[in-house]
């Protein structure tokens, strides 16, 4: 879990999820899946709330926007 209401990575102090802890979601979840994309969306919501002054699309991106896409990619 990140360390909120910053949310930074509790092992490295990047913003979360770091690169090393999205490796290790995509791990943890299958490589892919719903499940992982329901974690995070409510990671966002309550991301919104602790970082009200960052712009939404911004924490989508973080958020969900390395999400792998249908068919296995990764967006660029």
């Amino acid at each position: 879990m990140p360390d909120r209401p910053g949310w930074t990575c509790v092992e490295c102090g990047a913003d979360w999820p770091c690169p090393a802890r999205r490796s290790g979601l995509l791990d943890e979840y299958g490589g892919t899946g719903v499940a992982l994309g329901v974690y995070l969306g409510a990671c966002l919501v309550r991301a919104m709330g602790d970082l009200d002054h960052l712009p939404v699309t911004e924490l989508r991106q973080r958020f969900l926007g390395w999400l792998p896409r249908a068919g296995g990619h990764r967006p660029d």
